[in-house]
């Protein structure tokens, strides 16, 4: 792909090979993500930042397959390391192989602080079951969980109850499930503005827990940094006041790092870049490479529970999954893929600034390292959300050879940990231009 142009589009996206394809799957699957049916591509194969559909168009990966694909696609040490177990070694259940152990050690020896007590599933909701499975036993049985309006942590049933998606496929809340306002103070829920706030938030989160809790209180359950809900990134204060409120209830810190955690935001997990030692974590997603890896981790003073939780899994830690993972953490570390994320996640965030300056629908850009987003809206004073914008714009840019992820009025930007700042110019090229047509149909 060398000396062919990157995105290039030599047939109208989604084009006849597409539909085909998409047509004959369509009949029995069921249920695709917006991203999907918003603009149904087949794909045919990814290279590094580049992907490429079936009817030989490329692109640039804007998503990561959902931010799964931190060290590009079919990255050759990931890819060989996997192929090797596939002739090897597929499944044995949750027995000791040495590739195992391997990434056992690997992995807690980039987990924050005495985290190190792991067991591995295969999805990001898996892990989080397990997790609150953990947290009941370590606090003897209570089973109070509080989490923020907003936050995603899957679609198994105590995941889901700890999310917000509000519709009927995801009631009810089985007892013990909280959830308070998130401190989101682009669109704060109290109409506030920080700091004049005191950061009232923190305040309600205490309040629920006091007032919901029935002395069962358990754990606080958070994303770092909102995910599903676009990209929120809380003020500084929020971490050490959380941090406080567990201490000061005797409940246990939860971190859901699925989306934030492997690199994403320029550190192994968000968490340190607030030096917070959680109790428990829960990574997922970036952790193989694009390989099906997750994982939990508690501090040494809890790992005994992970042996009354009933932690061990049919498929978590088979010996491919261990072998994508393995390879994907030294890929991170040997080429100094923190560095880069660090590097070209300022490029784009000074770039997106200029754009937000430049455009009358784009309310605000935010993010951290390479978990970034646009947030469209009606108009600059109210931030009333701009759904329809959101859609077009993603439609638009993919046309034109942008591979992304879309949630309403957000645009969610998150490239392959290994993308270079010539490609994000183009693509960033490619937004801007789709947000000025967006503006112009809609007269603005």
């Amino acid at each position: 792909m060398n000396n062919v142009q990157i995105p290039n589009i030599v047939v109208s996206p989604p084009g006849p090979n597409s539909r085909k394809w998409h047509d004959r799957a369509s009949k029995h699957m069921k249920g695709y993500s917006s991203q999907v049916r918003l603009f149904p591509v087949v794909w045919e194969s990814g290279e590094g930042n580049i992907m490429t559909d079936v009817d030989g168009n490329t692109y640039i990966d804007f998503s990561a397959g959902i931010y799964c694909n931190s060290t590009g696609h079919c990255h050759p040490k990931v890819s060989e390391k996997i192929k090797i177990y596939a002739d090897k070694l597929i499944n044995c259940h949750d027995f000791t192989t040495p590739i195992k152990t391997q990434f056992l050690e690997k992995l807690a020896s980039v987990l924050p602080g005495d985290i190190n007590g792991i067991q591995l599933y295969c999805g990001g909701s898996e892990a989080i079951e397990a997790a609150l499975r953990a947290v009941r036993v370590v606090k003897n049985g209570k089973y109070e969980m509080f989490s923020f309006w907003g936050d995603w942590h899957g679609k198994t049933t105590a995941s889901m109850s700890l999310s917000s998606l509000g519709n009927e496929a995801f009631g009810p809340r089985p007892a013990g499930c909280h959830l308070s306002p998130a401190p989101n103070c682009f669109r704060c829920p109290f109409k506030l503005k920080y700091p004049s706030c005191n950061v009232l938030c923190m305040d309600v989160l205490e309040g629920t827990i006091d007032n919901e809790g029935t002395g069962m209180q358990a754990a606080i359950v958070m994303e770092p940094i909102q995910g599903y809900s676009g990209t929120i990134v809380y003020k500084d204060e929020v971490y050490s006041r959380v941090v406080e409120i567990c201490k000061k209830h005797q409940m246990l810190l939860v971190i859901d790092e699925i989306l934030t955690g492997m690199g994403r935001t320029g550190k192994w997990f968000c968490v340190q870049h607030y030096d917070i030692i959680p109790d428990v974590i829960v990574m997922g997603k970036g952790v193989g490479g694009g390989f099906p890896v997750s994982a939990f981790a508690v501090k040494e003073e809890y790992s005994w529970a992970l042996e009354k939780a009933s932690a061990s899994t049919t498929y978590g830690g088979n010996p491919m999954a261990c072998a994508a993972g393995y390879a994907t953490l030294e890929v991170i570390e040997e080429e100094n893929i923190l560095e880069n994320v660090n590097k070209v996640g300022t490029f784009i965030m000074e770039k997106l600034k200029k754009i937000k300056d430049s455009h009358k629908i784009v309310g605000d850009v935010r993010g951290k390292g390479l978990l970034i987003a646009i947030d469209l809206v009606k108009d600059k004073n109210s931030n009333e959300a701009f759904n329809e914008a959101g859609k077009m714009v993603y439609q638009r840019a993919f046309s034109k050879g942008l591979a992304w992820i879309p949630a309403g009025n957000i645009l969610r930007l998150a490239p392959p940990l290994v993308m270079t700042e010539k490609l994000a110019a183009k693509a960033l090229e490619i937004i801007d231009g789709s947000i000025y047509e967006t503006e112009e149909y809609f007269g603005y």
